[in-house]
């Protein structure tokens, strides 16, 4: 048995260090954090200096079993990551094995590659309490607000939510955002082009202003129909485009997002994995530095490859305070190599990384620019040409793209120019646009928070929590008129435009809405970003060893604590925005809208008091379709109490009806749902609701490869499955699934079974 004993919070790090490490080291694998707050308490002694109470996860204590064999009697390195995260984890290992973390042997590395191993051996440290005080800070902090302010949702607003100091305040700026959208009042004017002849070549230029009426720009183009264009200056100049730092983990989230489509959740899911095996460094950081090695490195490939008129050596500052605990930009281990990664997602990640990387140490792209203006006679208003030629490419070799030359014709001071046409477009103002996952993270790293490990958690936690949705939005379609001036003739038209549509953002649902109301008004300086922020500075400066992590959390408590009792106050109805649409004629009871269990629903009737047990209870119904708490009418509200609604009978006989649930319109036949979207779930024929039926069937049909009872082949969208009803399994490639036998199939579900529960046991 070796006599070094190397542990670590991945599996697939461990198998990575060892590759490097040798004989006489083995690596064990805490599988993450094993020892945390309790779940089901809060865990703080708020009255003791808010001393925490740890305990090891139920499902870790085999593990830790295995960590302590492992320990005993050998040399103990701590190979966690270098973030506060886990600097902690390696103190909570240090409590379990009973080590004394001012004298175990700490080791950090920024990249898993043999040289950065062999380095942080050879200068060891021991446990840095003050990040680890950093940690807690945050852990205890959060826990504190989701313990004390959670419960005060589940009375006010509906059980089973959650506030987090960080989520609350990101649903936030979504609800805002959406609010700006939905309040903004679209303002139109018309972008006004013209084609000119400069000695039979052409010229394209835009007028520098937009005016706000039709009638004012016909009278311009009537105006253009005589008036002369002369050249009033041709300015020159020459302009660089210098690349951008190596990526951070907000910029790489933001540029995965718009170049390749990934969620931030998934990016960070795959950098994770390119850092584990060893082909990029740290993945969670602010700093845009890199190390002279490194950049070193990128100065010989630089010149190999392209030449060195390319290569520019630079180190770029970092902004954020934080930084200083990341000492690296996130970059290839090995610069030379263009390709890494298991899968083709990683592959792509991993060349957008090293593309940046070598971008960074690149020389900028020179571009020539030209704009001319063209004076209207009898007008103030001016045209404007510009264009743009790439003299040197630089850093575009590898990362941006090339610049498409946009060449003007040569033209001087005082040339004649000659109108070929006139186009005039009405176009319309747009309001701020909606946040993508990678904007939000981009917004929450400009106000300062959050932080890199962090913004993941965050944004997928407020869409799991049903606060926000990712959605497409189709838009609304408006007419555009358009002005054409040519050949001396002016011709009017109107054109449809989409307006609004948005693809994969971000938006807020009503509880979203309802909660965000909630919170400002009782909890307002909790949710205020500058508050938030500074609670980030005051982890920074525990971290820094400027400040007592204690003491930074008795200010918050003190200042939070208080808003709890004086939540008590609010008023259920008043919450839930409950609001009456008016009198129903029938039963002369009032009609409500406000919020249910699953979302906004109607009310018929007033809610008895508890205490009145013979008071009759109200009705409810489900919204309308496009409908929301603050626009439905009276009007559009009667008719759905009229659900669930008999449509009529099946072929066979059994009864139709016709409903709105959770998940939007549907017909039932016995203990069958299915989903009626395209339809009105009011006026949907029987007719209708029989071609509906024949056409799930037809589908189900298709579907179903072979049906033994219990166990089913099914087509599904990512090829066939072979399902037991709990369980799916892929049928294995080179299979013909039709060819399978239900003794077949049992096996390979057996199998699929008993492998995953191996692999559970492992860790």
């Amino acid at each position: 048995m070796s006599k070094n004993l190397v542990i670590v919070e991945s599996p697939a790090k461990a198998r990575t260090l060892a590759q490097f490490l040798g004989k006489d080291y083995d690596t064990q694998s805490t599988f993450g954090h094993i020892r945390d707050l309790p779940k089901k308490e809060l865990g703080v002694d708020v009255k003791k200096h808010f001393e925490p109470v740890y305990e090891i996860d139920p499902e870790k204590k085999k593990i830790v079993a295995n960590l302590k064999k492992a320990a005993k009697g050998r040399i103990i390195w701590l190979a966690t990551d270098e973030d506060r995260e886990g600097e902690a984890i390696a103190w909570h290992v240090c409590h379990i094995l009973k080590l004394d973390p001012t004298k175990t042997q700490r080791i950090v590395f920024h990249e898993i590659t043999k040289p950065a191993i062999t380095r942080a051996i050879d200068q060891p440290r021991t446990v840095d309490i003050k990040l680890v005080d950093a940690q807690q800070a945050r852990r205890i902090l959060d826990r504190l607000v989701g313990y004390e302010l959670s419960p005060v949702l589940w009375k006010k607003v509906r059980a089973g939510l959650s506030a987090g100091r960080v989520q609350s305040v990101a649903v936030r700026l979504i609800v805002e955002r959406e609010r700006e959208i939905t309040e903004h009042q679209p303002q139109s004017s018309f972008k006004v082009t013209a084609v000119f002849d400069s000695r039979g070549k052409e010229l394209s230029a835009e007028l520098d202003t937009k005016p706000t009426k039709s009638d004012s720009v016909k009278k311009f183009l009537e105006h253009s129909k005589k008036a002369t264009f002369t050249v009033e200056s041709v300015e020159q100049k020459p302009g660089t485009r210098s690349p951008s730092p190596p990526f951070t983990t907000s910029t790489l989230q933001q540029a995965a997002a718009s170049r390749l489509g990934y969620s931030v959740r998934q990016t960070m899911m795959l950098a994770q994995r390119l850092y584990e095996n060893g082909h990029i460094t740290y993945m969670r950081t602010d700093s845009t530095n890199l190390s002279p090695l490194a950049i070193d490195a990128a100065k010989n490939y630089i010149a190999k490859e392209f030449g060195a008129k390319y290569s520019r050596s630079q180190q770029y500052k970092t902004s954020s305070r934080s930084a200083q605990e990341a000492h690296e930009a996130i970059r290839p281990t090995h610069l030379s190599k263009i390709s890494a990664g298991a899968d083709a997602q990683q592959h792509k990640l991993y060349e957008l990384i090293w593309r940046r990387a070598i971008a960074s140490q690149m020389t900028p792209a020179e571009i020539d620019k030209t704009e001319v203006r063209i004076a209207v006679s009898g007008r103030e208003e001016i045209f404007i040409a510009r264009g743009e030629v790439l003299r040197f490419d630089g850093f575009f070799k590898v990362y941006g793209g090339s610049k498409e030359d946009q060449i003007l014709p040569d033209v001087k001071k005082d040339d004649s120019l000659k109108l070929r046409s006139m186009l005039a477009s009405e176009i319309f103002s747009r309001p701020a646009a909606r946040y993508s996952e990678a904007t939000l993270v981009k917004k929450l790293e400009e106000l300062g928070i959050g932080r890199p490990s962090t913004y993941a958690p965050t944004i997928s936690t407020i869409q799991d929590r049903e606060y926000v949705e990712k959605k497409d939005l189709d838009g609304e379609t408006q007419k555009s008129r358009k002005l054409f001036l040519e050949d001396g003739k002016i011709t009017e038209s109107d054109k449809e435009i989409v307006v609004g549509a948005d693809r994969s953002k971000l938006v807020p649902t009503q509880l979203a809405e309802i909660v965000t109301d909630f919170l400002l008004k009782y909890f307002g300086s909790i949710l205020d970003y500058q508050f938030t922020a500074k609670a980030e500075a005051d982890f920074d400066d525990i971290a820094d060893g400027k400040i007592k992590w204690q003491e930074s959390l008795q200010r918050f408590y003190d200042h939070f604590h208080p808003l709890i009792d004086k939540s008590k106050d609010a008023s259920r109805s008043e919450t839930l925005q409950v609001r009456e649409l008016g009198i129903d004629p029938k039963s002369k009871e009032p009609v409500f809208a406000r919020y249910g269990r699953y979302g906004p629903v109607l009310q018929l009737g007033q809610t008895p008091n508890a205490k009145d047990k013979s008071a009759p209870k109200p009705r409810f119904a489900p919204m309308p379709a496009e409908a929301t708490l603050d626009d439905v009418t009276l009007k559009q509200a009667l008719p759905m109490f009229n659900l669930p609604r008999e449509v009529g009978k099946t072929t066979e006989g059994e009864t139709i009806t016709a409903d709105v649930g959770r998940y939007g319109p549907y017909i039932k036949i016995g203990k069958q749902f299915i989903s009626i979207k395209d339809h009105d779930p009011l006026s949907i024929s029987e007719t209708e609701a029989r071609e509906v039926i024949k056409e799930k069937a037809k589908a189900a049909e298709e579907r179903q490869i072979a049906d033994f009872g219990q166990i089913k082949i099914l087509r599904g969208p990512y090829g066939p499955y072979i399902t037991n009803g709990k369980k799916n399994v892929r049928v294995p490639k080179g299979t013909k699934p039709e060819k399978i036998s239900e003794s077949e199939a049992k096996k390979l579900v057996e199998r699929a079974s008993v492998s995953r529960n191996r692999r559970f046991k492992k860790g």
